[in-house]
């Protein structure tokens, strides 16, 4: 009996500032909230799972979570939330508003929780971790479906083709193979994509746009793969195996390629001559050395020539510009790692390679000497063997 009146007492003592009725101290004599008599917040225990809140809403907003209720709808296009602030943030992708402002890049969001996975491009932030492989990824469902691999469980088919994918939202992109859908549509070049990671990816390549930064280096980039494959320079890893002669690559597309050697396939096709290659840049360099070149200019696999803004030099390949520009700019990012010296292409550090492992690989067919770089063996032949290069270039 002095309990109660203890209690009682202690709730009529309890200050407004509180928000706690005296019918709420009764009430939750009868219901599994404990109140913390004297300070601003009480504490209440869920009657399911026995987890603690600070406030009846927050205890009211996460019992649906034990009861898989959505009691909140979308008027718009009748999706349901469990809670009303869910119900709230989706709102804004009918309307288009984006409230929610990135601090560092600029970009804007429709939800605090797409900002907030967002930021975690710019800081890096990877808080789940395969618990097999210690692979680090921002979001769980990264995580989630990370875990296939593992287990190799592929419970979504295609009911075309019958391939199968860990997770659905990979099978539905794939349907639009068959089905020919590309919803996702570029405002600037009008180009349409089936899947909405591509169609991010070329944006960003409009704007400009690299929120993915080495933290090696410094080095920014549009995609999160680019800097993966980026990062493997600093690295050194090589993580793709070819099981027929056991050499390594850091990108995947190389070892498809080099099986190439191996298997002797050749998918690209010229359409004039007839003649096949293992890789599509080949067959575009191939097919500038036609004659009727011009007559073929509106293929798909044509390139345009670009030109360097500083000195105005023309370049059939945009790789052969990217090297170029870097003689201007100073840049060579391919350094070898036994002597530091750099240079401005991955060609140039595999010629310098030679000068440390010792391997002579150009031989000179006229005395059999072998030579560490191409540059020596000819300078070898213009001193050694003048006469003989003379009678042989005519």
């Amino acid at each position: 009996m002095e309990d109660k009146l203890e209690e009682s007492q202690a709730c009529e003592k309890q200050p407004e500032s509180d928000n706690i009725t005296n019918q709420e101290c009764v009430d939750a004599q009868k219901k599994p909230y404990r109140f913390v008599i004297g300070k601003k917040t009480f504490s209440q225990h869920s009657d399911i799972c026995d987890k603690t809140f600070s406030e009846r809403t927050t205890l009211t907003n996460y019992r649906p979570i034990h009861t898989d209720e959505k009691q909140y709808h979308c008027k718009v296009c009748g999706r349901r939330f469990r809670q009303s602030g869910h119900l709230r943030n989706h709102k804004n992708t009918h309307t288009g508003e984006k409230p929610q402002r990135c601090d560092i890049c600029g970009e804007s969001f429709s939800e605090m929780g797409s900002l907030s996975l967002h930021k975690r491009i710019h800081t890096g932030e990877k808080p789940y971790q395969c618990g097999i492989c210690g692979r680090k990824f921002a979001r769980s469902s990264y995580l989630n479906n990370h875990k296939s691999v593992h287990t190799n469980e592929k419970p979504h088919r295609c009911d075309v083709c019958g391939k199968g994918f860990s997770i659905r939202t990979s099978l539905t992109s794939h349907k639009r193979i068959h089905t020919g859908e590309k919803p996702y549509h570029c405002d600037i070049c009008g180009k349409t994509f089936s899947g909405y990671n591509p169609f991010t990816n070329h944006r960003n390549r409009h704007t400009g746009y690299k929120p993915y930064r080495c933290d090696v280096c410094g080095k920014t980039f549009t995609t999160s793969s680019d800097r993966t494959h980026h990062i493997r320079i600093h690295t050194g890893e090589k993580p793709h195996h070819c099981d027929i002669c056991g050499k390594t690559f850091s990108h995947k597309n190389s070892l498809t390629l080099h099986l190439r050697i191996h298997t002797g396939e050749k998918p690209h096709h010229c359409d004039i001559c007839g003649k096949t290659f293992t890789q599509r840049g080949h067959l575009r360099v191939h097919i500038r050395g036609h004659k009727a070149y011009a007559d073929y200019q509106s293929l798909t696999y044509h390139t345009p020539v670009r030109h360097c803004d500083v000195c105005g030099k023309a370049f059939t390949q945009s790789t052969q510009l990217t090297i170029h520009l870097r003689r201007h700019t100073g840049e060579r990012p391919f350094s070898c790692d036994i002597c530091g010296k750099a240079f401005y292409d991955k060609q140039g550090l595999s010629r310098h390679m030679p000068v440390h492992t010792g391997v002579k690989p150009y031989l000179c067919d006229i005395c059999d000497k072998t030579f560490s770089t191409k540059k020596v063996l000819i300078n070898h032949k213009q001193k050694a063997h003048k006469k003989q290069t003379i009678k042989q270039e005519k």
